[in-house]
């Protein structure tokens, strides 16, 4: 059964905080299995890769047919239904016009003392991204790394996607042909994270990995960044739900369930004023999930990893959320926009009760790859400022350096630095 808190209760402080520290992930330690993987790609390149996803995936590639050739990738998208092409369609327009006002501006200045100063954005060369395609297969991820990348003006963009048993999802080539993406590979798992890190003979290295993946992904993420950047370390998604009395019991179960299907330790937590309502949503939840075609994964999910509790405000309801720092925060009240200043620790906000998380998934036009675990303490969503890097630029004119000279120096002479000191003093003839 979910989770039941009451903040009145003597011990919600204890067990709240259990309920934070609680573990979702499998405790599995594949590090080993996933250096020994990135070892084989590094030392026999394609054919390491080829053994590998056969290995894994149950497939049947060879060196030479890791890619999608460009006629493989024309008759699976044209083989997706017209309606579902629109659908894809309008998610890309709409990330794209969305994430096209993020694009950064160059910043130059002259200060007072005539030094030039500024940043300069510059886009990333190449880009991998990595798209899912075992249990769960998301054409939508396709876009959300996708589309940025291209907003921030990246070059190069590399997929890699599984295909497990030799298949593939035709949504998926659809969604990459809609977004410009020409280049893609038939591997998953750590093998594809190696690839893209190290290059191989087919297939050339890139600055960058993007997108989500299994446990094996994870892992191998971490050990190939500072070769590589990387955008998170994806965990199990979860959800948030703020509401009080005006909220729609059944709306608010939907939202729950929604989330807790993603299975995988996915996370589905309602914090509200009213007691009814907590009692009316967790009735809803077992009556929807009654009536889910394939309700097994959510019903799991749900009584494993779910919560309701009870506040006495939506002050402490705010506060809760910055302590559970949550990927998705929905605020299912009449005037969500008075809480939203109070709420610093989140990857995507949903304002309202006609705002459900899954209309972000697709087509609202934010981006869906978000920090989870607690990360958004720290972390922000994918977006094109992922695909970009900011460059200082710096010009002193002889007046400017020679006033700035001496504090210079003395922090050099601070430092034991003698040679930097110099470096400054010798254009002075001092």
């Amino acid at each position: 059964m979910p989770l039941r808190l009451d903040s009145a209760q003597s011990d919600f402080e204890q067990r709240f905080s259990d309920l934070l520290g609680a573990k979702r992930e499998s405790s599995k330690d594949v590090n080993d299995t996933v250096a020994s993987i990135i070892s084989d790609v590094r030392a026999r390149g394609d054919v390491a890769v080829a053994e590998l996803t056969n290995r894994f995936d149950r497939a049947s590639v060879t060196p030479s047919t890791l890619a999608f050739s460009a006629d493989e990738i024309a008759e699976a998208a044209a083989r997706v239904p017209g309606h579902v092409r629109a659908a894809l369609q309008t998610a890309h327009d709409r990330i794209k016009a969305h994430h096209e006002k993020q694009k950064p501006q160059d910043h130059i200045y002259t200060d007072d003392l005539g030094v030039t100063l500024g940043s300069r954005w510059t886009a990333v060369d190449a880009v991998g991204i990595y798209v899912p395609g075992g249990l769960a297969s998301y054409p939508s991820s396709v876009l959300m790394n996708a589309v940025p990348a291209h907003v921030a003006g990246v070059s190069r963009i590399a997929m890699v996607v599984p295909t497990p048993n030799g298949e593939i999802n035709p949504a998926i080539l659809a969604a990459a042909q809609i977004a410009g993406i020409t280049e893609i590979y038939r591997i998953g798992g750590a093998q594809a994270v190696a690839a893209l890190a190290y290059g191989t003979q087919a297939i050339a290295r890139v600055d960058k990995v993007t997108g989500p993946g299994n446990a094996y992904v994870a892992a191998a993420k971490r050990q190939v960044f500072g070769q590589v950047g990387i955008d998170m370390i994806a965990g199990p998604s979860e959800v948030l739900v703020i509401a009080d009395d005006s909220a729609n019991p059944a709306w608010v179960a939907a939202d729950l369930i929604a989330q807790a299907e993603h299975g995988a330790g996915a996370q589905s937590i309602l914090v509200t004023t009213d007691a009814k309502l907590a009692d009316a949503v967790g009735a809803e939840v077992e009556r929807q999930l009654a009536l889910l075609p394939k309700q097994t994964i959510a019903r799991e999910g749900w009584e494993e990893f779910g919560a309701i509790i009870t506040v006495a405000s939506l002050d402490q309801a705010a506060d809760l959320a910055n302590r559970i720092a949550s990927e998705h925060v929905e605020i299912a009240t009449d005037d969500p926009q008075a809480l939203v200043p109070k709420i610093r620790h989140a990857g995507a906000i949903f304002l309202g009760h006609h705002t459900p998380e899954a209309i972000g998934d697709y087509v609202g036009g934010s981006n869906h790859v978000l920090p989870t675990a607690r990360s958004a303490r720290f972390a922000s969503g994918l977006g094109v400022l992922d695909f970009m890097k900011r460059t200082s630029l710096l010009g002193c004119t002889p007046s400017s350096l020679s006033a700035l000279a001496e504090p210079a120096v003395t922090i050099a002479g601070v430092e034991d630095l003698d040679g930097h000191g110099r470096s400054i003093s010798i254009r002075l003839n001092r």
